[in-house]
C-alpha cells in the first residue's frame, strides 16, 4: 500500500515459477539448480555416513538408512519387479526415490518453498532416464527384435488383430509411458504450488494491502486454509515420488518378463 491506496493484487501464474539467477551472469544457476543440488549433498551425506560405521547393532543413523534403503527395496524393487534379477536396480530406484522426494518435499520447506519438478525439463529428464534403463534391459535380456515383439504382440491375440494390436502396444508401452511419467510430476507439483500461492499471496494481501477489515477477516481465514493445504500438498509429494518409482520398476519388471 502506497500512501493509504491499496495496490493490485497479482494473481499467481507461470510468472511465479520464473526464478532469477541465485549469481548475477550465471544463467543456470537458479533456485531449482540449487535445491537439485542440495537434495544431491544430503542424500549422499546420509547414506555414507549411514554405511560409514555399519554394525550388528545400528546406530540411529544407520537404522534410519536402512529403513529407508529397505523401503525402497521391498516395498518397490522387489514388489513391483518380481524377478530374481530385482536387486541389480535397486540404487537406481532408491536413488530415483529420495532424489524426487526431496526436490518435492523442497516445496514446504522455509526459505526454500520451491518444487523443482513444477519446471517440466526435471521430469521430462528423470522420465527419458528411466525410459532409457528399462528399454535398456528389455533389449539386452530379450534382443531388439524380441523385445519390440515383447511389447507390441500381447500373447494370445489372434494374428487377424496384430495390424490393430502393434500400434496401440508401440504407442502405449514405448512412446507414451514417458510422457505420462512426466506430465504427472509435474502436473501435480505445477497446480499444487499455484494453489498454496494462491491462499498465501491472496490471505496477505487481503490482511494487509486491500485496506478493508472485512478483506482482513477472509485473509486470516485464506491463511488457515493455506496451512491446511500446506499440510495436504506434503502428502501429494511423498506419493507423486512413490508413484514415479513404482512405475518406473514395473516399466523395468515388464521389459524384463518372459511373459508379455
Amino acid at each position: 500500500m502506497i500512501a493509504g491506496v491499496p495496490t493490485e493484487f497479482i494473481a499467481p501464474g507461470p510468472q511465479s515459477f520464473e526464478t532469477p539467477p541465485i549469481i548475477d551472469g550465471v544463467e543456470w544457476f537458479t533456485k531449482p539448480v540449487l535445491v537439485a543440488a542440495l537434495s544431491v549433498v544430503a542424500i549422499v551425506w546420509f547414506y555414507w555416513g549411514a554405511s560409514r560405521k555399519s554394525a550388528i547393532v545400528p546406530s540411529k543413523l544407520q537404522f534410519a538408512g536402512e529403513l529407508g534403503y529397505n523401503f525402497v527395496r521391498n516395498s518397490i524393487a522387489r514388489d513391483a519387479i518380481g524377478s530374481a534379477e530385482y536387486m541389480k536396480y535397486v540404487p537406481y530406484l532408491c536413488g530415483l526415490f529420495y532424489f524426487i522426494l526431496l526436490n518435492n518435499v523442497a516445496a514446504t520447506i522455509p526459505l526454500i518453498q520451491f518444487p523443482t519438478f513444477s519446471h517440466i525439463g526435471w521430469a521430462y529428464v528423470a522420465a527419458i532416464m528411466s525410459w532409457v534403463i528399462y528399454n535398456a534391459v528389455g533389449i539386452k535380456k530379450h534382443g531388439a527384435w524380441g523385445y519390440f515383439k515383447h511389447q507390441t504382440m500381447p500373447a494370445g491375440v489372434p494374428g487377424w488383430l496384430m495390424p490393430l494390436m502393434i500400434p496401440i502396444e508401440f504407442i502405449s508401452n514405448i512412446l507414451v509411458r514417458p510422457i505420462s511419467l512426466s506430465l504427472r510430476l509435474f502436473a501435480n507439483m505445477f497446480a499444487g504450488h499455484i494453489l498454496l500461492l494462491v491462499f498465501v499471496l491472496g490471505g496477505e494481501y487481503m490482511v494487509f494491502e486491500s485496506g478493508k477489515i472485512a478483506l482482513g477477516g477472509v485473509g486470516i481465514i485464506t491463511f488457515i486454509m493455506g496451512i491446511a493445504i500446506a499440510g495436504l500438498e506434503l502428502f501429494v509429494q511423498c506419493i507423486q515420488a512413490y508413484i514415479f518409482v513404482v512405475l518406473t520398476a514395473q516399466y523395468i519388471g515388464s521389459a524384463i518378463a518372459d511373459d508379455h
